[in-house]
């Protein structure tokens, strides 16, 4: 009866704790990557992001109440768990096709510690958990494109994905909801 030998026997001692090594330091390496979790969505055609700290929940669309004179990204305010919070439609602002129906689609309760808005999207958003270095942070082109605009933090690049990552509170500021709702927020 002939018994084969595991392959670590017919390595020497030497290449088994070599190949040891090696595992821990990827080990090492994988729990020393930052990550961040990242809320994607879709406008339009693409896909979008918002770090997990700016959120704070998720929601059915509720029932919106318009407000006149409005720049026309503000679809209005709702009562969300008792607070009356801004409706922003990002499609609209961003001038892409807007394919959002507010009685069908959801609403990203987004928060900073001076106030509270909501965005609409179409579809339940999903959370990812991207290492920071599939990150491209501010890319050049982006930077040439926009200029002095800074709402764009950079470009997420997962498989043939490209997901853009936004600062929603420099797309939106507390002055620009104070314009236009007209009252404290």
């Amino acid at each position: 009866m002939t018994v084969e030998e595991p392959n670590n026997a017919s390595r020497s001692k030497e290449e088994r704790i070599a190949e040891a090594i090696d595992m821990a330091k990827v080990t090492i390496d994988d729990e020393q990557e930052q990550k961040s979790n990242i809320i994607v969505f879709r406008l339009g055609e693409e896909e979008y992001g918002l770090r997990i700290d700016q959120i704070k929940e998720v929601v059915i669309t509720p029932r919106i109440t318009k407000i006149p004179l409005t720049p026309s990204y503000v679809r209005g305010v709702a009562n969300i768990r008792g607070n009356i919070l801004a409706i922003i439609d990002l499609e609209d602002k961003f001038s892409l096709n807007n394919t959002i129906n507010e009685t069908s689609g959801y609403t990203l309760v987004v928060e900073s510690h001076e106030f509270n808005m909501a965005i609409l999207v179409k579809d339940v958003p999903n959370t990812l958990s991207v290492a920071d270095t599939d990150i491209d942070y501010t890319p050049a082109v982006v930077t040439e494109m926009h200029g002095e605009q800074d709402y764009i933090n950079g470009i997420i690049k997962i498989e043939d994905r490209l997901i853009i990552l936004i600062d929603i509170f420099k797309i939106i500021t507390k002055d620009d909801l104070k314009t236009v709702i007209g009252s404290k927020i």
